[in-house]
């Protein structure tokens, strides 16, 4: 039994165990709970050091991955232009039923503390201008991730346009990526002594209220996945493809088995691709490209984590957005988006980015961290969902997606 504990895939049982662990040494030694709380604090330290790093690879490596400029050239803005705006559209559905659920609102919590941070709400041309870093180093030592998005993003293609003499650069970034992952897997394993230590502070700091906030999260993320899947995704394929709602449907529950069970895009990929050539005749040339590109940059659960996370946490220190903070959440959700890693709980490091750059506490995500398993099926579910219908939208306008019979 501990053997299997143990074993890497399993991580999200040791952090089950870390969870329970931490409820009842909240509730039997709350003094004690609140003294060792350092203990989070270290683990939460241990993610923000790992956000720039994990970002700047991760941007810098998928696009060096394209190749192959004349297929970019031919279909790259079209998808890039449709991925936006899946995510623009998934993040409006989010909000929307976000503020109609408001996970965080009606919590009765033993001992509440007020957050006295200050959101982030810029003017357009601050926005536009704070991306841009005087200073690259600074930034990054700063966390200012929208500029390590930029630096990142104009550093790789510089890489790839000087072609041959580029590549030793380019291997080493790929090796500094997988060395930066690996370091990523050793933080993740300090997760069940950092959530136990988190829960406990949190349930002797607020009390049993907290696991109704955390259930109202879990349920608004379920309901806003579900309604980006037929608004966004189900609904708008169907009509332009006009392929069979049964085919589609069988076609997605077996890469859905995947993603449910591995929770990554990355290891979804080629259920994905076998599944689109196979059965929806979508044809190699378009799916080989969009599929690849779409696990790095298309995450339409991504802004169904982003928006209901950012409403959840607002709502639970008492702390409003107001429009433009919503527009700038989205803008920022939506860059950073491109930096997720497409692996098991990297949502957790991103999330953690994403509320220091809105200016949100993220004292909030170890808890969350206990329960990221099951968010992390629905988020990426709707991920890879959200390739699988850009690619046969693509494909049906170069032509390349085929006639099947259901």
């Amino acid at each position: 039994m501990l053997k299997h504990m143990w074993k890497k895939q399993n991580l999200f049982l040791r952090i089950a165990v870390g969870f329970l662990a931490g409820i009842a040494m909240g509730f039997l030694c709350p003094d004690f709970s609140k003294k060792a709380n350092f203990v989070g604090t270290i683990y939460l330290n241990l993610i923000r050091m790992m956000i720039v790093p994990v970002i700047f690879f991760s941007v810098s490596t998928g696009i060096m991955n394209l190749k192959d400029t004349k297929t970019l050239r031919r279909i790259g803005f079209k998808t890039i232009g449709l991925f936006v705006v899946m995510f623009l559209f998934s993040s409006v559905v989010s909000l929307l039923v976000a503020y109609l659920i408001r996970p965080g609102r009606g919590i009765v919590m033993g001992e509440m503390l007020a957050y006295e941070g200050e959101l982030v709400s810029p003017s357009m041309a601050d926005f536009f201008v704070n991306i841009v870093p005087s200073n690259i180093i600074e930034a990054m030592a700063k966390g200012n991730i929208l500029s390590v998005i930029l630096f990142s993003a104009l550093f790789s293609v510089a890489v790839l346009s000087i072609k041959e003499k580029g590549k030793p650069v380019f291997d080493f970034v790929h090796s500094c990526s997988a060395v930066f992952f690996k370091m990523l897997d050793f933080v993740m394993e300090t997760s069940p002594l950092g959530v136990a230590s988190l829960m406990a502070f949190s349930i002797a700091q607020y009390g049993a209220g907290v696991f109704t906030a955390l259930g109202k999260y879990i349920f608004t993320a379920y309901t806003a996945s579900l309604a980006v899947f037929f608004v966004v995704m189900f609904i708008p394929t169907l009509i332009y493809t006009k392929i069979p709602p049964k085919l589609f449907l069988r076609g997605l529950f077996k890469i859905w088995m995947v993603t449910l069970s591995t929770t990554s895009s990355q290891a979804a990929l080629p259920m994905s691709l076998k599944v689109s050539r196979e059965e929806f005749k979508a044809g190699e040339e378009v799916s080989s490209f969009v599929l690849p590109l779409g696990c790095t940059i298309n995450m339409c659960g991504g802004a169904c984590s982003f928006c209901c996370l950012a409403v959840f946490v607002s709502d639970f220190y008492n702390v409003p957005l107001s429009l433009t903070q919503i527009v700038y959440l989205v803008i920022v959700a939506t860059l950073i988006n491109m930096g997720a890693p497409g692996i098991p709980g990297g949502g957790i490091v991103l999330g953690a980015s994403f509320l220091s750059i809105i200016g949100l506490p993220i004292d909030l995500m170890g808890p969350i961290a206990a329960f990221y398993r099951l968010l992390d099926m629905a988020f990426t579910s709707m991920n890879v969902t959200g390739d699988i219908a850009a690619n046969l939208i693509i494909a049906k306008t170069e032509g390349k997606l085929y006639p099947v019979s259901s």
